[in-house]
């Protein structure tokens, strides 16, 4: 079987299951073998219920004196019902439309239940647990069982099944990485780490294998990072550009004082332009920093040179925000420089409209989103390039922008808090310059973690922030219901908000899986306040600014990582009003409490990420996601920042002896197989 085989040519993917795959990403069999596990499960020893595991998943042993019961509710769901006893409590267990279960449950027989366990009127309840004859369970205990992400229709067993199907029709092959760096490195073997990954013999091969998939993942990254770079050479700034007073009087007319920060910025920035030679910068602000209106300072500058100056926002939403606001200044302060917009849903006349702008002005600010780097698309005299949260667009677009005029100068703008040395391996010779101080008028976000016993509490707070005018983000994980997880989900939980709210407020629904056009209308409308609350997954994380909305809620906090909860938590603190984020914890670890608890202790990014490592340390090899933007499918920059050194060290080692891959042809060969397969491009 190869590996670019359709997923329905494995035995038991009909058209249905191909479509399930399909949401999820997977079209082929090597996408079902790179459909990695998001977590495991190793199932716990059987232990008694008490208050102290109430609400958390546990294993009992306990025996079913009596048949179980089936009963129909009034939504003419089935229930299988029974009561389990251990040595003194006796559990109440349901599972519906299970009534298979009924004849494999023999009374008086000892079995293992594993499930979440509550506490409803004194008594103990555990609803669809897996059921497990006792020795079976120990033998499964001695396993680590993957767990997947999910789409309604499609349970954990299914993708199992699959993934096990796959590995054994098709020859993976293992010449990925060279011999030498295998060897140097002790790794295992490619096709054994795809294997291990999914189905683990235990906890040690498991770390060997995500070792291996995390080192190559980064390795591949930086170099191709570092081919991008074109070796590092020095190109001449031919480009005439000087600060001029003009920019000093818009700057001066703003009403408000760029900070220290700000300013140092503004200054890099402008030794790069007047410079010798071209340069690429890197300018990292938390979010919030006011990264915006130096980036517009230092185009405005461009273009009173007489020369272009470009940006490239990720989303419709945030390139019409940046439009808007860069033509209200310059018209606002009388200067003379127009601005244009390219986004895809812009009309084929509007896009000519756009384009006849650039090409009668030799000086411009020009907007938008992947739509400048289409094909066809031209500027003649472009000086300056700006990226907004780069880790969207990757190192090929940001390129292919960049050739779009005469080796323009570079600046890549984010706001992922990553330490310097981690952004000098990533960005190779980039320069790089931090905003940390954030504007004056910014108050501090006010942050509180709360359990589910708060939640009427947290809505009549989200409800009185809406009276007074302001809105609300409010943020599950999930798109919709899930078999394995139990999280919230945008799809029922906005329905249950319209119940809660009573139809009172606005509310807008806004996930990943929606089409463009649709999440730009969505956004679209929360900005022009036609939305009170806004129900959503994280694609909120890099978005529009909306000075009005005030509360941030983020159900399920304990599932995401501090990196991005702290990018979420700052969407709101926009405006001048006091702003607000309600972490709703749904963990009973006492671990995941004291983890969130650092989101209390400030509202510096770079704090935040050197917390939550520290506390969780190298050992947790499996926690929260934290490298934000970086769409590695295995790979943390923190959590694998020995494995970035170490990729580092050996594509520079690599590319020294070797600097077009000419003498390797197997490794570009695989790079570029590397680049076509991961979920994101670099």
């Amino acid at each position: 079987m190869e590996l670019l085989s359709p997923i329905d040519t494995i035995k038991g993917v009909g058209e249905k299951t191909t479509k399930l795959f399909n949401k999820l990403g997977v079209y082929t069999i090597e996408d079902i073998l790179l459909f990695f596990p998001r977590t495991y499960l190793v199932y716990p020893d059987p232990v008694e219920p008490d208050k102290d595991n109430v609400n958390a998943n546990i294993a009992i042993s306990a025996r079913i004196k009596s048949a179980p019961k089936i009963f129909r509710t009034k939504n003419r769901l089935d229930v299988l019902q029974a009561t389990a006893f251990c040595e003194n409590t006796s559990v109440d267990i349901a599972w519906f439309n299970s009534n298979y279960l009924k004849s494999n449950i023999e009374p008086g027989k000892v079995y293992i239940f594993y499930g979440k366990t509550v506490l409803n009127n004194g008594r103990f309840k555990m609803t669809q647990p897996l059921i497990f004859e006792p020795e079976k369970y120990l033998e499964i205990q001695k396993t680590v069982q993957p767990i997947y992400h999910l789409t309604k229709g499609l349970s954990n067993n299914a993708i199992s099944k699959v993934v096990r199907e796959a590995l054994g029709r098709c020859k993976i092959d293992d010449n990925r990485l060279p011999k030498e760096l295998e060897d140097k490195r002790d790794f295992i073997s490619y096709s054994k780490a795809i294997q291990a990954y999914h189905f683990p013999e235990n906890f040690d091969e498991l770390v060997k294998a995500r070792k291996r998939l995390a080192y190559e993942e980064l390795f591949f990254f930086i170099l191709n990072s570092r081919l991008q770079e074109e070796g590092n050479v020095s190109y001449p700034n031919n480009f005439k550009i000087i600060h001029h007073n003009k920019t000093d009087e818009f700057q001066s007319s703003l009403g408000f004082e760029l900070t220290e920060d700000q300013n140092k910025v503004l200054s890099d920035i402008r030794e790069d332009i007047t410079g010798k030679y071209v340069t690429q910068r890197l300018i990292q602000g938390d979010v919030g920093s006011g990264k915006t209106i130096v980036a517009f300072l230092a185009m405005l500058d461009v273009a009173l040179s007489g020369y272009q100056a470009a940006i490239m926002a990720p989303t419709e939403v945030l390139a019409k925000q940046h439009y808007n606001g860069f033509l209200q200044w310059t018209k606002e302060h009388g200067l003379d420089i127009p601005v244009a917009l390219f986004t895809g849903s812009m009309k084929v006349s509007e896009k000519k409209a756009m384009q006849k702008l650039v090409d009668e002005n030799e000086s411009c600010i020009i907007v938008g989103t992947h739509a400048l780097i289409s094909d066809g698309r031209e500027f003649n005299n472009l000086a300056l390039v700006i990226t907004d949260e780069q880790h969207r667009f990757g190192v090929q677009q940001r390129d292919k922008l960049s050739s779009k005029g005469e080796r323009p100068h570079i600046i890549v703008m984010s706001a992922t808090p990553i330490p310097r040395t981690l952004a000098m391996i990533l960005y190779g010779n980039m320069h790089v310059s931090i905003i940390k101080t954030m504007p004056a008028n910014r108050l501090p976000i006010k942050t509180c973690v709360i359990k589910e016993g708060m939640r009427k509490t947290a809505y009549k707070f989200v409800s009185d922030e809406v009276e007074k005018g302001h809105q609300a983000y409010i943020i599950c994980p999930l798109v919709e219901a899930s078999e394995t997880t139990e999280a919230q989900n945008v799809t029922d939980y906005s329905k249950k908000l319209k119940e809660v709210f009573k139809d009172k407020y606005s509310i807008g629904v806004l996930h990943g899986k929606m089409k463009p056009a649709e999440k730009n209308e969505i956004m679209a409308d929360f900005a022009n306040k036609n939305i009170d609350i806004l129900v959503s997954t994280t694609v909120v994380e890099v978005g529009v600014n909306v000075p009005n909305a005030t509360v941030m809620m983020i159900e399920n906090a304990n599932r995401f990582g501090l990196a991005a909860l702290h990018q979420l938590r700052g969407r709101v603190g926009r405006g001048d009003a006091q702003s607000y984020c309600i972490l709703m914890n749904a963990s009973s670890d006492g671990n995941e409490s004291k983890r969130l608890n650092i989101m209390l202790k400030s509202n510096d990014g770079f704090y935040i990420a050197r917390e939550d490592l520290k506390l969780r340390g190298p050992g947790d090899m499996f926690g929260v996601r934290q490298s934000g933007e970086f769409s590695f499918k295995v790979a943390d920059i923190y959590q694998d920042a020995d494995e970035l050194e170490m990729a580092s060290e050996d594509a520079s080692y690599i590319l020294e002896k070797d600097p077009n891959l000419e003498n390797h042809l197997e490794l570009r060969s695989t790079l570029n197989s590397f680049l076509t397969n991961q979920f994101y491009v670099l």
